[in-house]
């Protein structure tokens, strides 16, 4: 990577293909999903090395629970033991977070989910947010509601972007693999400003190099936030 690529401070990933990468192949999708959580691996490391601060990684959207029941249970599995691994790793470099409904993930997940949010170091140098059982009208949706709650008669911008799931920096970047070139319901509110990096590589094969081409990519971008 060039020693003069901007680095963003946040990046987001709609982590597409996991299912044709395993067709091409004549896998089963659980295969698939397999080798998209070790591109997650791979990605946080690279975002480690990079002095990215923030990746937000669309994990489980509201919207893939009418996926086949055996799927969406391979993904629960999967999830659980993707948990595991970071728990018994306990990088301090990495703290965990989660954006999403609660309701109805199942509870041993949850429960690993507090657990590995609770033992965050506080001298971490990466924000690893997990978007799980997540969609952005449901979450604006959700900051109306807490607002409207609290006894706020008049709704600013910054009031919705303080009481969304989670109050991170909005992301530089919003990387989509596998071709597909639309947002499907993710952060819609914090995506205003932000740049589009859509590659066909899919998932499984998004690894360091192409999380480099990225940032590269990034770097090419004059960033004007509705300037000239």
């Amino acid at each position: 990577m060039a020693e003069e690529t901007k680095i963003p401070k946040h990046i987001a990933f709609i982590m597409d293909g996991n299912g044709r990468w395993a067709e091409a192949k004549g896998l089963s999708k659980t295969k698939g999903h397999e080798e998209g959580a070790r591109s997650v691996e791979a990605v946080t490391n690279a975002a480690l090395k990079a002095g990215v601060k923030y990746i937000t990684l669309y994990a489980f959207s509201t919207e893939n629970w009418a996926r086949p029941k055996l799927e969406v249970s391979a993904l629960m599995k999967l999830l659980s033991k993707t948990l595991d691994k970071f728990l018994k790793e306990n990088n301090p470099d990495v703290k965990i977070i989660f954006s999403g409904r609660r309701d109805p993930l199942p509870a041993d997940i949850l429960r690993k989910m507090d657990k590995a949010a609770a033992e965050a170091k506080p001298n971490h140098k990466l924000v690893l947010n997990l978007a799980l059982n997540y969609g952005s009208r449901q979450e604006i949706a959700d900051a109306a509601t807490k607002l409207l709650s609290s006894g706020k008669k008049e709704i600013k911008p910054e009031d919705i972007s303080a009481a969304l799931y989670n109050n991170l920096p909005e992301p530089d970047l919003i990387v989509r693999t596998s071709g597909e070139q639309r947002l499907s319901n993710f952060l819609l509110w914090q995506a205003a400003y932000s740049e589009f990096y859509f590659t066909p590589v899919l998932w499984p094969d998004f690894k360091e190099e192409e999380f480099n081409k990225a940032l590269e990519e990034y770097s090419k971008r004059n960033r004007r936030f509705g300037g000239r």
